[in-house]
């Protein structure tokens, strides 16, 4: 039996990342979740923000702790399983992710310390100062690997000396074409995600008399943000599109399982594609409808996958139904946003018991649409790991084996098959106890300092 060494570590590296990217999806928002709880209550001085906070801070400690674990294998496969890839792309990417470690990874650790274990150990203002660095952090962090992944897209501000990218304007490759777009499309993906989780909690202990308080107010959060990130989300997934059609129109060919140039071209509904024959079997149709929402005009023209040679072509099947899974989640994203808002203006958000229901079984949606996000991305971009310049085949480590790359995927499998279950179990926990009522949080500020335990001792002994 042969084992394909580059089968196997796409399988390998997509193993790796689909569990990773949930752990950003959520933390990135929660993290900004937290910082403006914690300004809340640095400038309300309600103990409601501070029981909140204290809540998701603790979950947001395991998924950030979980992120780091499972991330620090990819930087690894770059030297195992794609080394001709790290040796050719080196200088434009090396300082990327350089940057991503050095100024936003440093930053949220160094932070991180005083946002978990100084709750009462430091003033208020400092408390809230680290949550904000840790949010930006993980922004900093979302900025500089996007930037690298979307120069992987559109490269530019390069030249190529002996085979090597090397880079001649730096401003060019951090602002590639697809970077503000898949930026702020990734990010607001992010706070949508966490923003579901969020309201789905809050509705589950609602439903079970929990710190009703804090819950009824997570609900009204989460719904003020999705009312206007889920229809902001759709505009920018359009205008991610039209500039995915001018870069990478061979990707928007196969997201939209079109083989053959049709001018006007009808929408896909569904289909089975069968990438050999180069055609789509059984296609649900709407006429003409694929020219106006893909290029915005009735007369669009999207070129068919067949103006491409066949070693050119992406596989239609997994971006075709990964953008499918992706674009219904939004659109019920949408029905329960606007549904719970119609409720809540009606004053019957907290008797709408199905909706309450809903809720929790919504909430794990995000993290599967920003799966599919990445499935149709990435896979969109086949053959090539630097688009139209270096194909995947060419990016492998010349002397792996396939029986390698299966031992450490394998590997891979049943260590991840622990760590999340294992961490997804302890987060539910946490989540199951609700916000814990806490005493009122000692005023630790007299004459710009903090108080320490020993001088709290010294006042409690009587003058002589």
């Amino acid at each position: 039996m042969h084992l394909d060494p580059v089968l196997l570590s796409r399988l390998q590296w997509s193993w790796v990342i689909a569990w990773h990217i949930l752990l950003p999806a959520f933390t990135v928002g929660l993290a900004s979740y937290i910082a403006v709880l914690e300004g809340l209550y640095f400038f309300t001085g309600r103990e409601l923000w501070f029981r909140i906070s204290g809540y998701w801070t603790k979950i947001f400690a395991v998924s950030f702790g979980m992120g780091v674990v499972s991330g620090i294998i990819m930087p690894f496969q770059f030297g195992t399983n794609w080394s001709r890839f790290t040796d050719a792309t080196a200088d434009v990417l090396s300082p990327l992710m350089a940057y991503e470690g050095l100024m936003a990874f440093f930053l949220e650790a160094s932070f991180l310390g005083v946002l978990l274990f100084g709750r009462r150990l430091v003033p208020s203002w400092a408390h809230f100062l680290a949550a904000l660095m840790v949010a930006f952090g993980t922004l900093l962090s979302s900025f500089w690997i996007l930037a690298t992944n979307s120069w992987m897209q559109t490269p530019q501000g390069y030249h190529i000396v002996n085979g090597r990218f090397e880079p001649v304007d730096w401003i060019a490759v951090i602002f590639n074409p697809s970077f503000p777009y898949r930026l702020l499309h990734n990010v607001t993906a992010f706070y949508i995600t966490t923003a579901f989780v969020v309201m789905g909690v809050g509705a589950w202990l609602l439903r079970r008399e929990r710190a009703t308080e804090d819950a009824r107010m997570m609900i009204l959060m989460a719904l003020d943000l999705l009312i206007i990130l889920v229809p902001l989300q759709i505009f920018l997934g359009d205008q991610h599109g039209l500039n995915t059609l001018e870069y990478q129109p061979a990707k928007v060919a196969a997201i939209e399982g079109r083989y053959d140039t049709v001018s006007p071209m009808p929408l896909t509904l569904f289909g089975i594609p069968d990438d050999k024959a180069a055609v789509m079997r059984n296609a649900i149709e709407i006429p003409d409808l694929g020219s106006l929402i893909l290029t915005h005009s009735w007369n669009g023209t999207i070129k068919g996958l067949k103006e491409w040679p066949a070693d050119q072509r992406p596989p239609v099947g997994p971006p075709f139904f990964a953008f499918r899974v992706m674009v219904g989640i939004a659109f019920i994203m949408l029905f329960v946003v606007v549904v719970g808002e119609i409720l809540r203006v009606r004053g019957r958000l907290w008797e709408a018991a199905w909706f309450l229901r809903l809720c929790p079984l919504v909430a794990p949606l995000g993290f599967v649409a920003v799966v599919a996000g990445w499935v149709t991305t990435e896979v969109g971009r086949q053959p090539w790991t630097v688009y139209g310049l270096l194909r995947t085949a060419d990016s492998v480590s010349p002397s792996l084996t396939g029986t390698d790359v299966a031992i450490s995927l394998a590997l891979y499998i049943v260590v991840y098959l622990i760590m999340f279950p294992t961490g997804i179990g302890f987060m539910a926990g946490l989540v199951r106890r609700g916000p814990q009522p806490q005493e009122s949080r000692p005023e630790l500020v007299e004459s710009g300092r903090p108080r320490r335990p020993f001088e709290d001792a010294a006042r409690a002994v009587p003058d002589s």
